[in-house]
């Protein structure tokens, strides 16, 4: 498993954190604060790196959360199947890995990429 515990204090925007069981990249954060009988709190808005869903969570500031390690590789491009899959290869194990190719990018042959990796999903940024 790769995800750690860390305190909701501790999040900032950009950063990722677990929603729903699914990695999410933070795009907003803030804090209300402490009531009269309560912690403060803090709402967390972000959209899910791999299905792009918007996603928002509110916690107490001292509650733990689960935060994703996303690995961020590099590869190049051995062949593009079609407009939207192509075949990449890790420039570090040298495996061969067919990913989906996001809809603005246009990949050809030897371009080198980089993309995200965690627990066996993987995307091209």
């Amino acid at each position: 498993m790769a995800k750690e515990q860390k305190e909701v204090r501790d999040l900032d925007e950009g950063s990722y954190v677990m929603m729903d069981d699914a990695p999410c990249k933070i795009n907003a954060y803030s804090t209300a604060k402490p009531g009269k009988h309560g912690s403060a709190k803090a709402r967390v808005e972000g959209k899910g790196v791999f299905d792009e869903k918007k996603r928002s969570l509110s916690q107490p500031v001292d509650a733990k959360i689960w935060v994703p390690i996303i690995e961020r590789k590099q590869g190049q491009v051995v062949n593009v199947e079609s407009e939207d899959v192509a075949q990449v290869m890790d420039l570090e194990t040298y495996e061969t890995i067919t990913m989906k190719v996001p809809g603005d990018e246009t990949l050809s042959e030897d371009d080198e990429i980089e993309y995200l990796e965690y627990e066996g999903q993987r995307k091209i940024v």
